[in-house]
């Protein structure tokens, strides 16, 4: 098994084990609130006419809270939701049964592509892994981003500008300068380092 597939595999093991025991609510998928939860997804859509009839895949999409934070506005939107954690993807078929402009999978066609990709809190919870091995992950699943996206991508990563006091040590802090400049200068010319919403991460999003 190599390195990314430890890291996935032991990612999966630790959201399943949360949705199992809180269910479909933002502890279920680590977060520590809705508002704080929300507060994230407003952030995504400055990629976005919220107007606009568009695709979006959620990478990690938990129980598909995103997919009931977009329709609120937005009747256009055609959603996908990926996660790696068969148990979230069953909970969120369940959770969003009625709604019928998204869809939930645990496997990515590779010949697939959607107008945006998002990831939120995808990249926090590095456990054992080391650093180094952690931000290789990020790097890779990044680049993964911008070759499934037509239009733009966007994720966010605890900041490493947190209080000392508050970091925990199973947690990833990023470098929110170092992200951007990745992505400056990898994907696309327009590119934003949102840092300044009241939580300890920041926003990366890329425009093409």
């Amino acid at each position: 098994m190599n390195k990314l597939n430890e890291i996935i595999n032991e990612v999966e093991e630790y959201y399943s084990t949360k949705i199992k025991r809180h269910g479909a609510t933002s502890e279920g998928v680590d977060w520590n609130g809705i508002k704080s939860q929300e507060l994230r997804f407003e952030q995504f859509e400055r990629l976005f006419d919220k107007n606009d009839a568009f695709s979006i895949l959620d990478y990690g999409c938990g129980y598909g809270a995103m997919l009931q934070f977009l329709n609120e506005s937005n009747d256009k939107v055609d959603y996908t939701g990926f996660d790696v954690s068969m148990a979230m993807i069953e909970k969120a078929t369940d959770v969003n049964v009625k709604t019928s402009n998204g869809e939930f999978i645990s496997k990515l066609d590779d010949n697939r592509k959607w107008d945006y990709v998002v990831a939120s809190g995808l990249f926090n919870v590095q456990l054992k892994t080391n650093t180094l091995d952690w931000e290789a992950y990020i790097r890779e699943t990044i680049d993964g981003f911008n070759a499934i996206s037509i239009k733009g991508f966007g994720f966010n990563i605890l900041t490493s500008y947190s209080d000392l006091d508050k970091m925990k040590d199973y947690l990833h802090y990023g470098d929110p300068l170092f992200y951007f400049d990745y992505c400056k200068k990898k994907y696309a010319r327009n590119v934003s380092l949102l840092h300044d919403y009241g939580l300890y991460e920041f926003t990366i999003l890329v425009k093409k």
